[in-house]
């Protein structure tokens, strides 16, 4: 029997509650990358199995408490030798991601000074590839930022400035197109407000694509509100 037949048997008949983080999901697409570039420039068995064995722990790990079923869904990345394969992998494991849960009348309450709040149109987006939802508003050069964070939904919102560079985004950690958002809180003294920020990607989708941990975007909250 050959990989892609294994594969199918693996995977098509689990049967499950969502399970799997988005930022966890790109964790596992980055896994299956690495595979695939691996058998596309070594033939060793031994180099393989050790990127195979690597990829697997690494995986598995991510689930706390994970149970037999879960493994059992997850494990077959070591079937992973090409992109077909990759792309077949985690489109079967797609339907047990976590959607990004929020909704339009939530977002609202996380905004209650701000007049006229432009929302995007929620059904038209894919919550399976958000850890955090943001957006601009173009006519106030304001970003909004909605994400889960201590359990709980919070919103931040601030000035945004495009630049015309790259540099590491704060929430992803990845080399991109950033821009410097800034956030404005009242400060200690009646009247007067600080502000705090960073830089951060330009392109929403593409900073959640590239998030593969949740710690570098709890920090950039934390740092602002705090």
């Amino acid at each position: 029997m050959g990989k892609e037949s294994e594969l199918r048997l693996k995977i098509g008949e689990i049967e499950m509650e969502p399970f799997i983080r988005v930022d966890q999901f790109n964790f596992i697409a980055r896994q299956a990358q690495d595979l695939v570039n691996g058998h596309s420039t070594s033939n060793e068995k031994a180099v393989l199995g050790a990127l195979e064995s690597m990829a697997r722990e690494r995986v598995l790990a991510l689930i706390p408490a994970i149970t037999e079923e879960q493994a059992q869904l997850l494990q077959p990345i070591t079937l992973v030798d090409d992109k077909d394969k990759a792309e077949r992998f985690l489109s079967q494991l797609k339907p047990y991601v976590i959607p990004f849960q929020v909704t339009e009348q939530g977002i609202k309450k996380l905004f209650p000074k701000v007049k006229k709040l432009k929302i995007p149109a929620l059904q038209e987006l894919d919550l399976q590839q958000l850890c955090y939802l943001s957006w601009i508003d173009y006519s106030t050069n304001k970003k909004f930022i909605v994400l889960k964070h201590n359990g709980k939904l919070t919103g931040l919102h601030g000035s945004f400035e495009m630049i015309k560079q790259k540099g590491i985004c704060s929430i992803c950690h990845k080399h991109e197109e950033v821009g410097l958002f800034l956030a404005h809180k009242k400060g200690k003294v009646q009247g007067t407000f600080t502000k705090k920020g960073n830089y951060i990607c330009r392109d929403n989708e593409t900073c959640n694509q590239n998030i593969t941990s949740l710690d570098y975007l709890h920090d950039f909250v934390h740092r602002l509100k705090a």
